[in-house]
């Protein structure tokens, strides 16, 4: 057969041709037939035997495409041979060379001068020789490989051999160099990487930095990817001050359960010369039925080990290291109600600082609370809330601790407003092990308290416009009032309660107090009015804002620590949060004592973030007597490139700086520079200093010291950008 009619499209159906599987869908099942379709300037050859093909050659079988300039099918063997501008098209990757041999059963041969192309974007390179080892897999010889787009060559890894398997998105190459804009800046004799979102087993990216008080560090970590549901990472840590410590995490989930364990261990510290550990578990479990338990255990060596060997304030800032565990029952009580069940156990281990000793919490062994809620009883809703706790302390006075709060409401609503009156019983009973005041022997003491509160409130609505959006403007008053009245609590001890924060919304509640050791009195009523706008549109909040008033009609009597305001008078709050203008939020609110006409507190926080990736933020705190601190924080585009990180937290009242950060990041389309150093105290006396150094290389790996949970924690709204 021969003919040289153009474009001509031979459609050879090959009864006995085998299936070769691909992805594409739909896929031909097993023992089916593929159909080979050529189309060429010109084709020749022999039914059954062969046939070539030349001029504009295009090849189709399933979901693969071969192009080139001529073409040679063998149909007996299956074996293809390309010459010239050769380019395979495949579902996951495109292939080019000079010359191709292949076979199309087994998906075995090999390309000259290959070329090839992630069709996702994942990777890109060439080579001198690419062998096809079967579907989806092939190896480069003498390869280069980079995930930088085209015409870009600003890094790249250079291999002695080079293996992808596109099926599980895994590439290993040997005697390998990376270079960074043609720099060699590491070899490998072997590497393993995933260029997909696949959890594979093997070394990461070694980690490099340098802190004050470890030294220079170098670690390697090593991820185990165990099963689907779990997995581990061993990282040992190399410290010129301190040693080599192991750090170690193990994560898993399953379908009724989930949790983290981290242990880190260094056996002999060189500046100490003593072994130090750090432990952390997290765990979660459904335990069926309507039950479900925590377990929360964090341990240390010592006093100074996060000091001494964190890097970040979130961790050298920790005092009092959580130990619990919790277990929880929960049931409906019919259509309106709910019955909830609950056991705690917990203590903390204190990591003193010898500057400024604090008393550590109490021992909690166990506690048992009850609580149910009955809605809609005739119109009445019912509530009690109990509890059973034993306190333990090496120093104090302690024992156990029944309380037992019933409680009815009458809530009377509608779409436009609401009235709730509620009245309670504050019962509590102490069974102590010694007398907790020295004025009397008892050691069985009581405590009665009734509660009455009356809530109400209002919500007018109207239509606006605000830079051409529609929104609804809404006014809302709201009047609280709230009896307590005296019981001397001189005599009780105080084992969880603490004076909660003032703020706008602690305005409307019965108690001023968190615990359950002191009741406050109270004869007072919260005159208040908020105001929002809600998008249209999308029913989301952009601005709100809130003043209220509480004014006391007697003095307060009940305290816990000083300074307190306790004379009758009143306390004005205002507060304004949300979206000034598109770019611009804050989140501002002051206290003031109108006794004396002083202000008590300020929180202040005010961000523009015109995009993402850049953004202002400053703060402010103050609390009369206690705090005066300053924040100011950015992440800002300055060059095209080139971004700068910035962060202050510093205080007014000790005229002391408490965080600081100076850093650029350079951003290019397929990796990033960052320096980044920080300073932040970690004791009363004692500060940190650590230097960050990372060049990353999109989708391939991270060189350096990471500094980006450090970058998180002191710049608000700071994200990694890629230009």
């Amino acid at each position: 057969m021969k003919t040289s009619k153009l474009h001509l499209v031979l459609c050879a159906y090959l009864a006995w041709l085998p299936v070769i599987a691909m992805s594409a869908d739909p896929s031909p099942k097993t023992g089916e037939r593929q159909p080979v379709h050529i189309e060429a300037d010109r084709i020749d050859g022999h039914s059954q035997q062969e046939i070539e093909a030349t001029g504009k050659v295009r090849m189709r079988q399933g979901d693969q495409t071969l192009t080139a300039d001529r073409v040679k099918y063998y149909q007996d063997s299956e074996d293809v041979e390309v010459e010239g501008n050769a380019q395979l098209d495949r579902p996951d990757d495109t292939l080019w060379g000079t010359y191709l041999q292949m076979n199309l059963n087994d998906d075995t041969g090999q390309l000259s001068d290959p070329r090839y192309l992630q069709k996702d974007g994942s990777g890109r390179g060439s080579g001198e020789q690419l062998l096809l080892e079967g579907k989806n897999q092939y190896r480069f010889r003498k390869a280069r490989y980079t995930t930088c787009p085209e015409d870009n060559h600003d890094w790249y890894i250079l291999a002695d051999d080079l293996e992808i398997d596109n099926g599980t998105k895994v590439a290993t190459a040997r005697h390998v160099s990376v270079r960074f804009k043609d720099v060699p800046i590491l070899y490998v004799p072997w590497i393993n990487f995933s260029f997909g979102n696949e959890r594979k087993t093997g070394f990461l990216s070694p980690i490099m930095g340098n802190t004050s008080r470890s030294g220079a560090e170098v670690s390697v970590p090593f991820y185990w990817n165990i099963a689907p549901n779990y997995d581990a990472t061993i990282t040992p840590r190399i410290m010129s001050r301190r040693g080599v410590m192991l750090n170690n995490e193990f994560r898993y989930i399953g379908q009724t359960l989930n949790g983290r364990f981290l242990l880190d261990y260094l056996p002999n510290d060189l500046a100490t010369d003593t072994t130090r550990y750090g432990m952390q578990l997290n765990h979660f479990q459904n335990l069926g039925a309507g039950w479900f338990g925590m377990l929360n255990y964090n341990s240390a060596s010592d006093r100074n080990y996060f000091r001494d060997l964190g890097n970040n304030i979130m961790f050298t800032s920790q005092t009092n290291l959580l130990q619990q565990g919790f277990a929880s029952y929960f049931r409906e009580l019919g259509r309106n109600g709910m019955l909830t069940f609950s056991t705690l156990v917990q203590q903390f281990q204190t990591l003193q600082d010898p500057r400024a000793p604090i008393i550590s919490p109490y021992k909690i062994l166990p506690r048992f609370t009850l609580n149910a809620a009955k809605t809609n009883v005739y119109g009445l809703d019912f509530d009690f809330a109990s509890s059973f706790t034993h306190f333990s302390h090496p120093t104090l006075p302690h024992g156990l601790r029944v309380t037992m709060l019933p409680g009815v409401s009458l809530p009377l609503e509608n779409s436009f407003g609401f009235i709730r009156p509620r009245v309670s019983l504050h019962h509590t009973r102490y069974d102590l092990n010694e007398p907790a005041n020295l004025a009397t022997d008892d050691r069985h003491l009581n405590r009665t308290v009734p509660i009455f509160s009356f809530d109400s409130g209002v919500v007018l609505e109207r239509d606006t416009s605000l830079q051409n959006e529609n929104f609804v403007q809404t006014i809302e008053p709201r009047v609280f009032y709230t009896y307590i009245p005296y019981r001397n609590q001189r005599l009780l001890p105080n084992f969880d309660s603490a004076e909660m924060d003032f703020s706008y919304p602690q305005l409307f509640l019965e108690r001023r107090f968190s615990g359950e050791d002191r009741i406050n009195d109270a004869n007072e009523i919260t005159l208040a009015v908020s105001s929002r706008l809600i998008h249209s549109a999308t029913g989301n909040e952009r601005l709100r804002l809130s003043v209220g008033q509480k004014i006391r009609f007697s003095d307060r009597r009940v305290v816990l620590t000083s300074p307190q305001v306790t004379r009758a008078g009143s306390d004005f709050i205002a507060e304004l949060s949300g979206s000034v203008t598109p770019n611009i939020k804050t989140d501002t609110g002051v206290q003031l004592n109108q006794n004396n006409l002083l202000v008590e507190k300020i929180r202040s926080g005010v961000s523009y973030r015109p995009v993402p990736g850049q953004t202002i933020n400053a703060g402010y705190r103050f609390t009369r007597d206690v705090l005066k601190q300053v924040d100011l924080s950015t992440q800002w585009r300055f060059l095209k490139n080139w971004q700068g990180l910035a962060a202050i937290n510093y205080s007014l009242k000790d005229d002391k700086l408490l965080v600081g950060l100076l850093g650029v990041e350079y951003n290019a389309c397929c990796w990033s520079l960052r320096l980044v150093t920080s300073h932040f105290a970690t004791a009363t006396q004692s500060s940190s200093t650590n230097f960050f150094v990372q060049l990353e290389l999109n989708d391939l790996m991270r060189i350096g010291s990471d500094p980006m949970r450090v970058l998180q924690q002191t710049i608000p709204g700071y994200i990694r950008t890629d230009l």
